[in-house]
């Protein structure tokens, strides 16, 4: 059986070697590098431009991308019929190939992170591992996290303010190198999609930059929706905690540090919407204005047969109904959780049209394709291109800066 048989259904006339060979984990792929991206664009707004009212959710932020970061490659390796081939393209990378140049991009912009995240935390680490090594009758666990930290000091023990002054130099120009990088990540996913001249969708200049755009709303609007959760979880444990003597935020420091970051980080996510659907209906006026030969067989996809997709589901509920939401005065907490949802979903329905609406119809020009994503798997292949691969991708992420939070504390003053 070809790969693609399985979940595509075709309609009127179809060549008997044309299947939607790229599923859903190419949907999650462009969809998990733009959350990446975008949670690194969010971070830099504080450490790059300065907006001080971010720095509580910039430095979650930039643990949260890290978090991210290595969840980019894996809907490619889940993928790939071959995954044990896919390490190629960061041992042998190479400008000749797109996606090649994924390595790069990819290794480039980890080290950028990872080196921010050590000079933002370098005090804590310093003094964590002072700690540590000061304490008499340590447990082992004790004893396991001031390796740990050790290792992390990296040698350098020095936390005196012209060192702390270096350290937040260095944080500035990582942060400002990082942002063309993170763009550059997602924006070659739009590239790749965008280059590929025997598929009149995809073929048109706007892609990476509607990518981008998009990357940064999807990355806002899950940092936000991650804070507000995180957030609500450490109110209900100071609720728990409510003690005189024990040192832990209150229930009303807590949620007045939520409700206002969270209502200045809404308006650079409503900036940053605007543009997105802006790029996305002109790429579409500008296609139904010029015409060209494939118009014929694209208004049909649009208009037609994926008009629900794009129009409703897209546009409408992921687009209009959280701008409605956003621009009503008086934002509150549950209104931003609803329509931070429905932006995520609206970027998502974007990638889902662009991929599999960009396989939907057949190169004759006279016939359809449609996905029939599989839900319950009965071999790897059904697993990794069907919805528990989806959802695996989706949740490895949290559990990961579950991980990370140990070591780096997104919500502790440092």
């Amino acid at each position: 059986m070809a790969h693609g048989e399985i979940w595509t259904l075709k309609e009127f006339f179809v060549t008997p070697n044309e299947y939607i060979y790229w599923s859903i984990q190419i949907v999650m792929y462009p969809f998990m590098t733009g959350v990446v991206a975008g949670a690194f664009v969010l971070s830099s707004l504080y450490h790059v431009f300065g907006i001080r009212q971010l720095k509580e959710i910039a430095r979650f932020a930039l643990v949260f991308s890290l978090a991210l970061l290595p969840v980019a490659m894996m809907p490619l390796q889940m993928h790939l019929q071959q995954p044990m081939r896919g390490i190629e393209i960061f041992i042998t990378p190479h400008f000749t190939s797109a996606i090649a140049a994924f390595g790069i991009v990819f290794t480039v912009y980890f080290a950028i992170v990872a080196s921010e995240i050590w000079f933002v935390y370098r005090k804590f680490i310093v003094e964590t591992a002072l700690a540590l090594r000061e304490k008499a009758n340590r447990t082992m666990a004790e004893k396991l996290w001031h390796l740990t930290y050790s290792v992390l000091t990296l040698g350098s023990y020095d936390i005196s303010e012209k060192a702390i002054h270096q350290d937040e130099r260095a944080v500035k120009i990582l942060a400002t190198v990082g942002i063309p990088v993170a763009c550059f990540l997602h924006g070659y996913a739009g590239f790749i999609f965008g280059s590929v001249k025997a598929n009149a969708l995809w073929m048109t200049p706007l892609m990476p930059v509607i990518f981008i755009m998009s990357a940064i709303v999807s990355g806002i609007a899950l940092s936000m929706l991650t804070y507000i959760v995180v957030m609500e979880i450490r109110r209900f444990i100071a609720a728990r905690r409510r003690t005189a003597h024990e040192a832990f935020q209150s229930i009303e420091e807590i949620r007045g540090t939520e409700v206002n970051v969270v209502r200045i980080t809404s308006k650079y996510l409503l900036f940053f919407l605007i543009f997105a659907i802006s790029l996305e209906l002109l790429d579409l006026i500008f296609r139904g204005y010029t015409a060209l030969k494939t118009w014929d067989i694209l208004r049909r996809v649009i208009y037609g047969k994926d008009f629900f997709d794009i129009f409703i589901l897209q546009y409408g509920i992921g687009n209009l109904v959280p701008f409605i939401l956003f621009v009503i005065p008086g934002l509150t907490i549950r209104r931003t959780v609803v329509g931070v949802i429905l932006v995520l979903f609206g970027v998502f329905m974007m990638r889902w049209n662009v991929v599999i609406g960009g396989q939907s119809f057949s190169l004759t020009y006279s016939g359809f394709m449609h996905y029939v994503m599989p839900i319950i798997p009965h071999d790897m292949e059904t697993f990794n291109e069907g919805l528990f691969g989806a959802l695996l991708v989706m949740i490895t992420p949290f559990v990961l800066f579950w991980g990370l939070n140990k070591v780096f504390p997104a919500f502790r003053e440092i």
